[in-house]
């Protein structure tokens, strides 16, 4: 019957009105608790100005009241939709006229509030959408590998657990921090050599043995710098025909074609040039000629290749 349907209804009702007498105004405990905040939320909207300093009791306590609560139930709601402090005081400061009415024509823009506010979910969405892929890649490869972007990930899944080494991906993790991940994507190629052609893996790691070797003992015009770095232009244009054999040029060329710029990795916003002078590599003199004098070398080398082949 619909007076047994009612029963539920008028009870719920009913509890709307209880029998206890309410208090006239509360401490910040009570207040935060009733609010589902903190005490510590409440002192900060009274720093930044979000909510008028209450009167204090007797005892030099803030006693908050009915006005009060308001404010804090719908500062509590705004911070649930994201609106951000600084709007919401806003908000409070220009939509209410001195007598504490509604003023139309001093109302916030709430278009442009909203705005940022779609702005701001949007990202938070996208960065959501990266993690998620993250922990699927982790997941699916079992190793830090699918903490490095998907592009980089795809290139390297192939290859058999432990076949990379932790200080690859040491490399492929700056290599993408500073050029993004096209270039890491890009420099896997060698990475894919050295972990399928041992006899290259065997010479990267006497090069590089002999490289940590220059310190600060080593002056940078000592001739084992420049016997170095001719060594290592051969070794990294051996590694650069070992990339062509392999048909892994072929696969570069066809991420430059379908690279989607969205693809960069989050924080990629530092240019390169910057990103290169803040990571630190504690290279000796001799050694960061050695570097840099291979660098050129390999340049020149390319270069030559290029034009005997056009």
């Amino acid at each position: 019957m619909w007076w047994g349907r009612g029963t539920t209804a008028r009870k719920a009702l009913s509890a709307m009105y209880p029998s206890h007498t309410p208090p006239r105004q509360v401490k910040i405990g009570d207040a935060a608790a009733f609010a589902g905040i903190t005490p510590r939320a409440i002192r900060h909207y009274h720093e930044i100005g979000l909510l008028p300093e209450p009167e204090r009791g007797g005892d030099g306590r803030r006693r908050y009241g009915y006005d009060d609560m308001i404010r804090l139930l719908w500062i509590r709601r705004m911070a649930d939709a994201g609106i951000s402090l600084d709007d919401m005081r806003a908000a409070f400061g220009e939509a209410r006229d001195e007598a504490g009415d509604e003023a139309p024509d001093q109302a916030p823009d709430i278009e442009s509030v909203l705005s940022r506010l779609e702005e701001t979910l949007a990202a938070q969405e996208a960065a959501i959408k990266r993690r998620r892929a993250a922990v699927q890649r982790l997941r699916a490869v079992g190793s830090p590998l699918g903490l490095l972007s998907e592009l980089v990930t795809d290139r390297l899944s192939h290859l058999p657990p432990g076949a990379l080494r932790p200080s690859d991906l040491d490399a492929l993790l700056v290599t993408e921090r500073i050029f993004g991940p096209l270039g890491a994507a890009i420099q896997a190629g060698r990475f894919i050599v050295l972990a399928t052609h041992p006899d290259l893996r065997a010479e990267d790691d006497r090069l590089e043995a002999a490289e940590a070797a220059l310190d600060d003992g080593v002056e940078p015009d000592d001739p084992r710098v420049d016997e170095l770095a001719v060594q290592r232009c051969a070794h990294a244009m051996a590694l650069n025909q070992a990339i062509e054999a392999a048909g892994l040029d072929a696969a570069e060329e066809k991420i430059f074609e379908i690279y989607d710029a969205d693809l960069k990795a989050e924080g990629t916003e530092m240019s390169a040039a910057t990103a290169i002078t803040k990571m630190p590599y504690d290279f000796s003199p001799a050694r960061m000629r050695c570097v840099e004098l291979a660098g050129r070398l390999v340049g020149e080398a390319l270069a030559d290749a290029h034009s005997a082949g056009s």
